[in-house]
């Protein structure tokens, strides 16, 4: 495994657990605690971990607790998702991504891939996509800034998402159902996310099967908008012969 794997394999274990000692990751990932502790220096110098003595811990960061809380929610499901969804994209790619927990994992799993260009309104999503070891051209949406998921919504991020065209918009959402399709919670994000959708070719969602129909407050896009949806549990019944008839891929990563 090289280090950049381990690197986000021990960052992934960390969410799952919230702390984990060096000797644990040394016997888990077959690697010596020298190379664990190299390792998690260098997950502490971006952010991604808190180091302390003999092991790490997820960061404490001010006023991110609900989103940090989002990230550990169904977080193998959300990891086995963001794999499967980067097969999708090729290297040269324009990709607009929109502000999640399970598109955050996307992105770092999306960093392996050369030459890409992203659009996002996440910051966190943004300085994962500018670093190592591919460093993309990230361009970062402005507009009014909430610090608690990181991100920029409003007019002025919509504005901006309408200068550029995509071959993806890669989206995270609160609910889909058969009658209205794709929604969010959030007025700002369902809006913003809309406008991804007008100026993408492939439109991915990545939806944990907890999303499977719910019912949110704001419409996204119909089900024919859609044309890849990853998941980690096979919808079924009406919600899958809804998709079927929409024409959408449904990529499903079943944990065993």
């Amino acid at each position: 495994m090289n280090p950049a794997a381990r690197q986000t394999e021990i960052a992934n274990i960390i969410r799952q657990r919230d702390y984990v000692t060096v000797n644990e990751l040394a016997e888990q990932l077959k690697t010596s605690r020298e190379t664990i502790r190299r390792d998690l220096t260098e997950l502490a110098r971006s952010g991604k971990v808190q180091k302390f003595h003999g092991g790490a811990s997820l960061p404490v960061l001010v006023g991110e607790g609900p989103f940090r809380h989002r990230m550990g929610e169904n977080a193998a499901a959300k990891m086995d998702i963001a794999a499967a969804a980067v097969s999708l994209i090729s290297p040269g790619e324009t990709i607009l991504i929109d502000t999640g927990s399970t598109t955050f994992y996307f992105a770092e799993k999306l960093s392996e891939i050369p030459n890409l260009t992203i659009v996002t309104n996440s910051t966190k999503i943004a300085r994962v996509m500018s670093g190592e070891p591919n460093p993309a051209r990230t361009f970062l949406l402005g507009g009014e800034f909430h610090g608690d998921n990181r991100q920029t919504i409003g007019s002025m991020a919509i504005s901006q998402v309408q200068s550029f065209r995509a071959h993806h918009a890669v989206l995270t959402v609160g609910a889909v159902d058969t009658r209205t399709g794709v929604m969010d919670f959030s007025i700002e994000e369902a809006q913003l996310a809309r406008a991804m959708v007008e100026q993408a070719e492939i439109i991915t969602l990545l939806v944990d099967s907890s999303k499977f129909n719910q019912i949110a407050s704001f419409e996204v896009c119909s089900l024919k908008k859609v044309t890849n949806l990853v998941c980690e549990k096979e919808p079924s019944g009406k919600m899958r012969e809804a998709l079927v008839e929409a024409g959408v891929n449904i990529i499903c990563t079943t944990r065993q």
